[in-house]
């Protein structure tokens, strides 16, 4: 079933970012880890490659992962948008409109315990809030039967590097270490 969705995926054209797009960025690892992460939208890196999370910050997102006990063929990782806005801006509602039933789609065939959302967009666009990531993160929200914690986007560490107590580096070990514990929890 997610190979079909992912077929559709790969084809569509219901906004404008297809036009631009060198791949898709569907979505890859396991569906039955338990343990998915959304973040906001392909970059460069990851349009060129076709696969989420691999530039820089995709990196960090590896080594904050590993760093937990937390191995990227353990869960499942996508993105709200699959195409990359110009420029890595931040997608318009209408792309995220776009893209929604392939998220969702993801979310149900995944059937995580635990949803992490990486930065504002995903947060916003999950929770259909308008409260900042940096007052949401660490917490964990109901959605839909499952947890959902927002944490801050590994990009957004990278134009921040101070590792002092209290800096988004300092809050978002913090915050990975809260997500292994509840899913080690929740793996029995």
């Amino acid at each position: 079933m997610l190979e079909q969705i992912r077929n559709r995926a790969l084809s569509c054209e219901r906004c404008g970012l297809c036009s631009s797009r060198t791949n898709v960025v569907f979505g890859e690892g396991v569906l039955e880890g338990g343990l998915m992460f959304v973040g906001e939208g392909p970059g460069a890196d990851e349009d060129q490659q076709g696969v989420p999370f691999v530039g820089r910050a995709g990196q960090l997102l590896t080594q904050i992962l590993s760093a937990a006990g937390i191995s990227r063929d353990q869960v499942y990782i996508t993105n709200v948008v699959k195409c990359r806005p110009p420029g890595n801006r931040v997608p318009t509602y209408e792309e995220m409109m776009a893209c929604d039933q392939f998220l969702q789609a993801q979310i149900l065939l995944v059937r995580p315990r635990l949803l992490v959302l990486l930065g504002s967009t995903p947060t916003k666009w999950i929770l259909k809030t308008q409260e900042a990531i940096s007052k949401l993160r660490g917490q964990w929200f109901q959605w839909r039967g499952m947890e959902v914690m927002p944490m801050f986007h590994p990009s957004y560490l990278l134009r921040n590097p101070s590792n002092k107590v209290g800096s988004p580096k300092h809050l978002t070990w913090e915050d990975i270490q809260e997500v292994k514990r509840r899913w080690d929890s929740v793996r029995g």
